[in-house]
């Protein structure tokens, strides 16, 4: 169960290292005006988001062995919550390919201030997660 665990915690690190510079991309393309470093931007995010998928989808699989190894189907209050706060790390992933796509297009409305508030969204939910799975407060 050690080595689970240990793959759970390398591959939600990995994940939120995504996370957490994907956005910041974001901000540099929504203050870009120059083509050729707007393209290289692009290819940026483009495979960064493609890489911290799978990231993210090994992170879960191994986060539902870790569940079930220990707790079956009587899971305790605070790993409830923490699985909704990982649906919404999810989402939050899923926006960031919405966000890409529109930059692909050249249809971005929002500016860079925007992408700065944006980029701390998946710090404050990976902190939330942090105390729940510490702490264990319910």
């Amino acid at each position: 169960m050690l080595w689970i665990k240990a793959l759970h915690i390398f591959f939600v690190i990995a994940w939120m290292a995504g996370l957490f510079y994907l956005p910041r991309i974001f901000v540099n393309l929504a203050m870009e005006s120059n083509d050729v470093a707007k393209q290289r931007l692009l290819t940026m995010a483009r495979k960064l988001y493609r890489f911290s998928m799978w990231l993210s989808l090994l992170a879960i699989v191994f986060g539902a062995i870790l569940v079930y190894m220990q707790y079956g189907a009587r899971m305790p209050g605070w790993l409830h919550a923490k699985i909704f706060l990982v649906l919404l790390m999810s989402g939050y992933h899923h926006a960031c390919g919405s966000i890409l796509k529109k930059f692909e297009k050249g249809v971005n409305k929002r500016t860079h201030k925007w992408f700065r508030v944006f980029n701390e969204v998946p710090v404050f939910m990976l902190l939330a997660i942090l105390v729940l799975v510490v702490v264990k407060p319910f």
